[in-house]
């Protein structure tokens, strides 16, 4: 497990480091599209006039946070997923089923396509949504879901795409879908936690990189620990599942052929 360990810190660092060099000309370049956005120019004069100045301020930086916060929650996930979640499952089969035969359902190649379809689906619907994130309540609970959804999908194959066939994979996916949501879901909701820190107020901006760094890892952590929860679940699902074939088969035998007079 240790040596996915150096790609996933590797990926991190270089997120991290885009969002370090990169920080002032973002704000830069979203001040200057606001200052040339008519409308929005209106209502800056409108909170100047009542005295209101330190909102032009800060919200070129939180329109940025605002973007770059689904950003880099994809990218844990997806660092997580294609890197560390392989090891994961080897480390948990080996300790907990040693004995599961592994029927190779899927390949990299499908695995590959169903990721980027996922992650195409959950990007349109971030910015589909984003609108409603102007909802106080909104912000707090669609970005959640949609990442949820996405832990969910991702997770649930790549755990069983070595151990289960495909038509067990299907039949298990079917059958546990609801769990599988609800873990995702409350695997969502708790890699939202780091977010909450940008709520604090304006001063946290001026720690934006670091913050950035530390919001990084904590999400690493928490995929990571929604992989070997994955894992744990749906290997011993996998397990009991194959399991019960030999014993309703042993319960309905099929009758015995006689041959002809």
């Amino acid at each position: 497990m240790l040596w996915s360990l150096a790609p996933l810190l590797l990926g991190g660092a270089t997120l991290w480091l885009l969002g370090w060099f990169y920080w002032e000309s973002a704000v830069d370049g979203t001040r200057a599209a606001l200052e040339h956005w008519s409308l929005l120019q209106a209502l800056l004069d409108w909170l100047d006039g009542r005295g209101l100045q330190a909102l032009r301020s800060v919200l070129a930086p939180l329109i940025v946070v605002a973007l770059m916060v689904p950003v880099v929650v994809l990218g844990s996930l997806l660092l997580v997923a294609t890197l560390m979640t392989p090891a994961i499952v080897e480390r948990v089969a080996a300790r907990r089923f040693p004995a599961l035969q592994r029927r190779q359902g899927a390949g990299w190649l499908h695995g590959l396509v169903r990721t980027l379809v996922a992650t195409a689906t959950a990007v349109v619907a971030l910015v589909l949504t984003v609108p409603l994130w102007l909802v106080p309540p909104l912000v707090l609970v669609l970005p959640p879901l949609i990442w949820g959804w996405l832990t969910a999908h991702l997770l649930a194959f790549d755990v069983l795409a070595s151990h289960a066939s495909a038509d067990e994979r299907q039949l298990l996916l079917r059958r546990q879908r609801l769990p599988l949501l609800a873990m995702g879901l409350a695997c969502g909701f708790l890699g939202a936690v780091p977010s909450l820190v940008w709520t604090l107020g304006a001063a946290v901006l001026v720690l934006a990189p670091l913050l950035v760094l530390v919001s990084l890892w904590l999400y690493l952590v928490v995929f990571a620990l929604a992989a070997a929860w994955f894992a744990h679940y749906l290997l011993a699902e996998l397990q009991a599942m194959r399991a019960s074939v030999p014993m309703r088969a042993m319960a309905n035998p099929q009758p015995a052929l006689t041959a002809p007079p």
